[in-house]
Protein backbone atom coordinates (compact mmCIF):
# COMPACT_ATOMS: atom_id res chain seq x y z
CA UNK A 1 0.00 0.00 0.00
CA UNK A 2 2.90 2.36 0.70
CA UNK A 3 4.16 2.03 -2.88
CA UNK A 4 0.69 2.75 -4.27
CA UNK A 5 0.20 5.84 -2.11
CA UNK A 6 3.63 7.20 -3.06
CA UNK A 7 2.92 6.55 -6.75
CA UNK A 8 -0.48 8.26 -6.54
CA UNK A 9 1.10 11.35 -5.01
CA UNK A 10 4.07 11.45 -7.41
CA UNK A 11 2.10 10.75 -10.60
CA UNK A 12 -0.62 13.29 -9.76
CA UNK A 13 1.96 15.91 -8.82
CA UNK A 14 3.88 15.42 -12.07
CA UNK A 15 0.72 15.26 -14.21
CA UNK A 16 -0.71 18.51 -12.91
CA UNK A 17 2.58 20.37 -12.45
CA UNK A 18 3.83 19.66 -16.00
CA UNK A 19 0.50 20.04 -17.80
CA UNK A 20 0.78 22.59 -20.59
CA UNK A 21 -1.67 21.19 -23.12
CA UNK A 22 -4.73 19.75 -21.41
CA UNK A 23 -7.61 22.04 -20.56
CA UNK A 24 -9.78 21.38 -17.50
CA UNK A 25 -12.38 19.94 -19.90
CA UNK A 26 -9.76 17.57 -21.36
CA UNK A 27 -8.68 16.50 -17.88
CA UNK A 28 -12.25 15.68 -16.85
CA UNK A 29 -12.78 13.73 -20.08
CA UNK A 30 -9.50 11.83 -19.77
CA UNK A 31 -10.10 11.07 -16.08
CA UNK A 32 -13.65 9.82 -16.70
CA UNK A 33 -12.72 7.85 -19.81
CA UNK A 34 -9.76 6.25 -18.05
CA UNK A 35 -11.79 5.17 -15.05
CA UNK A 36 -14.57 3.74 -17.21
CA UNK A 37 -12.32 2.06 -19.76
CA UNK A 38 -9.85 0.65 -17.24
CA UNK A 39 -12.60 -0.58 -14.96
CA UNK A 40 -14.29 -2.34 -17.87
CA UNK A 41 -11.04 -3.90 -19.07
CA UNK A 42 -9.93 -4.89 -15.57
CA UNK A 43 -13.34 -6.29 -14.71
CA UNK A 44 -12.81 -8.95 -17.35
CA UNK A 45 -9.08 -9.46 -16.74
CA UNK A 46 -9.41 -9.63 -12.94
CA UNK A 47 -12.81 -11.13 -12.25
CA UNK A 48 -13.60 -13.27 -15.28
CA UNK A 49 -10.20 -14.39 -16.57
CA UNK A 50 -8.12 -14.05 -13.34
CA UNK A 51 -5.21 -12.66 -15.35
CA UNK A 52 -4.13 -10.17 -12.71
CA UNK A 53 -5.51 -8.33 -9.71
CA UNK A 54 -4.80 -5.57 -7.25
CA UNK A 55 -4.10 -6.57 -3.62
CA UNK A 56 -6.35 -9.66 -3.41
CA UNK A 57 -8.48 -11.74 -5.79
CA UNK A 58 -11.63 -9.92 -4.71
CA UNK A 59 -13.53 -6.72 -5.14
CA UNK A 60 -12.30 -4.41 -2.40
CA UNK A 61 -12.03 -0.72 -1.65
CA UNK A 62 -8.23 -0.65 -1.89
CA UNK A 63 -8.49 -1.83 -5.49
CA UNK A 64 -10.44 1.30 -6.39
CA UNK A 65 -7.40 3.52 -5.75
CA UNK A 66 -5.36 2.48 -8.81
CA UNK A 67 -8.40 2.84 -11.06
CA UNK A 68 -9.43 6.27 -9.80
CA UNK A 69 -6.20 7.96 -8.67
CA UNK A 70 -3.23 6.27 -10.36
CA UNK A 71 -3.90 5.52 -14.02
CA UNK A 72 -5.70 8.79 -14.96
CA UNK A 73 -2.69 11.02 -14.19
CA UNK A 74 -0.44 8.63 -16.12
CA UNK A 75 -2.75 9.06 -19.10
CA UNK A 76 -2.64 12.82 -18.59
CA UNK A 77 1.17 12.69 -18.75
CA UNK A 78 1.06 10.54 -21.88
CA UNK A 79 -1.24 12.97 -23.69
CA UNK A 80 0.40 16.13 -22.40
CA UNK A 81 3.85 15.08 -23.63
CA UNK A 82 2.70 13.26 -26.78
CA UNK A 83 4.34 14.86 -29.87
CA UNK A 84 1.10 15.47 -31.79
CA UNK A 85 2.67 17.36 -34.70
CA UNK A 86 5.91 15.39 -34.96
CA UNK A 87 6.85 12.89 -37.63
CA UNK A 88 5.31 9.44 -37.28
CA UNK A 89 8.70 7.97 -36.37
CA UNK A 90 9.02 10.31 -33.38
CA UNK A 91 5.47 9.47 -32.26
CA UNK A 92 6.23 5.73 -32.49
CA UNK A 93 9.44 6.15 -30.47
CA UNK A 94 7.50 8.16 -27.86
CA UNK A 95 4.92 5.38 -27.49
CA UNK A 96 7.66 2.74 -27.21
CA UNK A 97 9.54 4.72 -24.54
CA UNK A 98 6.32 5.42 -22.62
CA UNK A 99 5.33 1.74 -22.71
CA UNK A 100 8.80 0.79 -21.45
CA UNK A 101 8.33 3.20 -18.53
CA UNK A 102 4.91 1.68 -17.78
CA UNK A 103 6.40 -1.82 -17.88
CA UNK A 104 9.19 -0.80 -15.53
CA UNK A 105 6.63 0.61 -13.11
CA UNK A 106 4.56 -2.58 -13.44
CA UNK A 107 7.62 -4.59 -12.38
CA UNK A 108 7.89 -2.40 -9.28
CA UNK A 109 4.22 -2.98 -8.44
CA UNK A 110 4.91 -6.73 -8.39
CA UNK A 111 7.22 -6.34 -5.38
CA UNK A 112 5.94 -7.75 -2.10
CA UNK A 113 3.79 -5.51 0.09
CA UNK A 114 4.03 -2.81 1.38
CA UNK A 115 5.72 -1.57 -1.83
CA UNK A 116 3.89 -3.73 -4.34
CA UNK A 117 0.16 -4.21 -4.76
CA UNK A 118 -0.24 -5.89 -8.15
CA UNK A 119 -0.32 -9.65 -8.72
CA UNK A 120 -0.18 -11.82 -11.82
CA UNK A 121 -2.35 -14.84 -12.45
CA UNK A 122 -1.61 -16.16 -15.94
CA UNK A 123 -0.83 -12.60 -17.13
CA UNK A 124 2.84 -11.90 -17.85
CA UNK A 125 4.79 -8.74 -18.55
CA UNK A 126 4.88 -9.49 -22.27
CA UNK A 127 1.07 -9.39 -22.34
CA UNK A 128 1.24 -5.83 -21.03
CA UNK A 129 3.96 -5.00 -23.58
CA UNK A 130 1.59 -6.05 -26.35
CA UNK A 131 -1.64 -4.53 -25.03
CA UNK A 132 -0.36 -1.22 -23.56
CA UNK A 133 0.38 0.42 -26.95
CA UNK A 134 -3.13 -0.52 -28.12
CA UNK A 135 -4.69 0.98 -24.98
CA UNK A 136 -2.61 4.15 -25.35
CA UNK A 137 -3.67 4.50 -28.99
CA UNK A 138 -7.33 4.13 -27.97
CA UNK A 139 -6.75 6.89 -25.41
CA UNK A 140 -5.08 9.07 -28.06
CA UNK A 141 -7.96 8.58 -30.50
CA UNK A 142 -10.41 9.48 -27.73
CA UNK A 143 -8.44 12.65 -26.94
CA UNK A 144 -8.40 13.67 -30.61
CA UNK A 145 -12.13 12.94 -30.89
CA UNK A 146 -12.88 15.20 -27.90
CA UNK A 147 -10.76 17.91 -29.54
CA UNK A 148 -12.78 17.61 -32.76
CA UNK A 149 -16.05 17.83 -30.83
CA UNK A 150 -14.81 20.97 -29.06
CA UNK A 151 -13.82 22.60 -32.36
CA UNK A 152 -17.18 21.73 -33.96
CA UNK A 153 -19.02 23.20 -31.02
CA UNK A 154 -17.01 26.43 -31.23
CA UNK A 155 -18.09 27.10 -34.82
Amino acid sequence: MIGLLIAIFVFNFIAFKTNKRLTPNHIVHIWTFTIAFQTLFDMFMELKFHGYWYFKKAIEWEGVLPHVLLVPPVNMMFLNWYPLNAKISKRIVYIIVFVCAILLYELITLLPEPWGYFHYGWWKLWHAALIDPVLLLILLFYYKWIGRIERIRET
